[in-house]
Order: C-alpha cells, then sequence, then structure tokens
C-alpha cells in the first residue's frame, strides 16, 4: 500500500494491457452538504433524516459516526446513541446539484466514468484526456477540484483494477487518497477484515467467522470447493476477490436494472403484524434509495426468505412509473398480503423496483443492482 502523493511513475512499469481505476467516494456526503449550507452544523454531529418513530437515518456526519450512527439505523437508536444529535430532512435537490457538479469534474478527466450513486463512482483513467498518465496524480486534481466547486471533501482509492480502487477509497477517509499498486494487490487484500469486501455482510462475516476465516489471507487459504461448499454462487467472487483479482471493466453506459433493500433479521419473524411494521421502515428506506438514485421504474418486487431459506417473491408492474412513496408503499404492502398467512416463520425481507429508467433524456449509468444493504 502506498498513500498520497506518491506517484504512478515511481512504480514499476504495469503489464500490458493493466487498467488505472479511481474510486472515488464524498465524504458524508448529505450531511456534508448540510453542513456546508448551513453553519449552523459546521462540527457538529448531524443525521439526515427523520428522528421519529419510524425515521431512518439516511447520512450522519463523522461527528455523529464517532457516536456509532450509521446510515440505514433507526432514528430512535442514533438519538439513543447520541443525545445531542441534530436530524435535517433530505434536500435531494441540492445533493443533485451537487452530484452534478461533481461528475462534470470525473469527465473532464475521462468520458469512462461508472457511477454507483450520487456520491459515488469509478472511473477508467488509463487513458485520460488531458494526457497526464499518472493516475495519483488525476486522483489529487480530482480531489482539489471538487473542493474547489463544491466546499466538499472526496476520499479516492486508486489501483488496476474495480474492487482494489473501492478498498483503497475507504482506507484514508474521511478526505484521503490511498494507492495500490501492481504486484501488491493480494498483499494488500490479505492484511484486511474480510467485513471489508465488498458484498460481505455482518451475517456473512460471522458465518466466516464461524469458518476460521477473519482475514483476506484467512479466506485465500481456502480453496474454491470449500467456498462452493459453503457459500454457493457467491464462492467464486470471494475465491477472486481473496487474491486481489477482479476482471470488471468500468461501463459508462450500465443500465441500472434495480433500486432496492433487504433486511436479516436478528430473530425469525413470524407475525403479520411485525411484518407490515418492519415493510414500513423499509419502504422509507428503499424510497430514500431510489431518490438518491434519481430512479423511475414500474415494478414492485417484495421477497420473503423462510427459515428453511427458500425464498418467495411477489411481484405488481404498475402501467407508469410509480409516482411517490405512498404508492410505493401501497403496493408493497399488497403484495405482503398476497403472501400471509406465512408457511414458516421468515429470516429477510427485500424490496425492489425494477424496469428502471432515468430522469431525463439519458439511460441511467450505474450497477446493475443499487442494493441498499440494511444489515
Amino acid at each position: 500500500m502506498v498513500e498520497e502523493d506518491e506517484e504512478d511513475g515511481d512504480a514499476p512499469e504495469a503489464p500490458i494491457g493493466l487498467r488505472k481505476i479511481i474510486h472515488v467516494d464524498m465524504d458524508a456526503f448529505f450531511a456534508s452538504v448540510e453542513q456546508r449550507d448551513n453553519p449552523e452544523l459546521r462540527g457538529k454531529p448531524v443525521a439526515v433524516g427523520g428522528s421519529g418513530g419510524r425515521g431512518v437515518v439516511a447520512a450522519a456526519s463523522y461527528e455523529a459516526r464517532k457516536f456509532g450512527v450509521r446510515s440505514a439505523m433507526p432514528g430512535v437508536t442514533a438519538r439513543r446513541l447520541c443525545p445531542d444529535l441534530i436530524f435535517v430532512r433530505h434536500r435531494f435537490d441540492a445533493y443533485k446539484e451537487a452530484s452534478r457538479q461533481i461528475r462534470a469534474v470525473f469527465r473532464h478527466h475521462t468520458e469512462l466514468v461508472e457511477p454507483l450513486s450520487l456520491d459515488e463512482a469509478y472511473l477508467d483513467v488509463t487513458e485520460d484526456k488531458l494526457g497526464i498518465g499518472s493516475a495519483t496524480r488525476i486522483a489529487e486534481l480530482i480531489r482539489q477540484e471538487i473542493r474547489a466547486k463544491t466546499q466538499l471533501t472526496a476520499s479516492a482509492g486508486v489501483s488496476y483494477n474495480k474492487f482494489l480502487a473501492k478498498l483503497a477509497s475507504d482506507q484514508n477517509k474521511p478526505d484521503g487518497l490511498c494507492v495500490i499498486r501492481p504486484g501488491e494487490g493480494a498483499q494488500f487484500v490479505q492484511s484486511l477484515p474480510v467485513r471489508r469486501f465488498h458484498g460481505v455482510g455482518p451475517k456473512g462475516a460471522e458465518k466466516m467467522a464461524k469458518l476460521g476465516i477473519e482475514t483476506g489471507a484467512d479466506l485465500a487459504a481456502k480453496d474454491v470447493a470449500f467456498l462452493r461448499q459453503h457459500f454457493g454462487s457467491f464462492a467464486e467472487y470471494l475465491y477472486r476477490a481473496a487474491r486481489g483479482i477482479d476482471l470488471r471493466p468500468v461501463r459508462a453506459n450500465r443500465i441500472r436494472k434495480s433500486v432496492g433493500g433487504e433486511r436479516t433479521f436478528g430473530e425469525d419473524i413470524s407475525s403479520g403484524l411485525l411484518l407490515r411494521e418492519t415493510l414500513d421502515n423499509i419502504v422509507d428506506i428503499v424510497w430514500e434509495s431510489i431518490e438518491r438514485a434519481e430512479a423511475k421504474g414500474r415494478t414492485i418486487t417484495l421477497k420473503l426468505k423462510y427459515t428453511d431459506f427458500r425464498i418467495a417473491s411477489r411481484a405488481h408492474s404498475l402501467p407508469h412509473n410509480v409516482p411517490g412513496k405512498t404508492e410505493f408503499a401501497r403496493v408493497a404492502h399488497g403484495l405482503l398480503e398476497e403472501m400471509l398467512p406465512l408457511p414458516l416463520p421468515i429470516r429477510l425481507m427485500g424490496l425492489t423496483l425494477s424496469n428502471l429508467e432515468r430522469e431525463g433524456a439519458e439511460p441511467e449509468r450505474g450497477r446493475d443492482e443499487a442494493q441498499l444493504s440494511l444489515l
């Protein structure tokens, strides 16, 4: 691992065909915009979202995170952790405008930009527009330009694939830069806890710990057969990730297929009343994600996973895009009623919006599935 100001040119020559990837992630984006626009909030613990019984934290400032406040956390829990927490309602127009400025900075350097949300994107700068050549230097310039245009800070990771670049961007947050050079990827990954791997949530990390897998090195020691036995189709991803391998290209015109989220329960649920209350909470969080992704869609799908790991789902497609959260919630609750009473208790509930189209003329650029983890 190399940090901060060392240039790509200082490293040994990269193998032919090796890409230069940057992952940029804004620091506490929603909360930072609120602190920027309201000086009274600066330096104070701030949460964007609702503080009521069904309110959910959409974003938390770093001052709030010191108390354990995190996104997707119930507002009442956040208030208990941080009694002085200041809640503010979201202002998506302000976030979208800041995101527009940030993406303009990205496209000043490359057209190969794959946004994941308003505040996060992959960039392929193997051949950058300005002929700078050094991905590290480009990442530094991007961070400087974002600060100058928006008065917001960004963290960046630089590496030769998307998986490593994303890990790197989280390494020195906030307002940090980390570079993982060719030849360093496997060693860097093996030193990390597996919970840092994208796609490995708390439940997955807990399962791995029971199998003696707590770090990338532990994971790399397992063969594919072992991983398939315990993790099914996720095994190939884990096998490659433990070795710092990721062959996915940056897809500038990738069309998002769905936006959604799911919750794995600490205790299995069989009560219809409790499921309805839980669905209300998931609707709130997923709708925040839908607005954040600027998504419009027609199909709503509800998924339940039973205690025997069987999965049941129901979907409903409207003749038009879902007009708002009220309709989204109405359809979601209708799907749940179709699935009651339950044949078995459930351990997971998921909700997604699909058949998406982006506001305006341009197709949505982003992940195949913007899956909001609620674990």
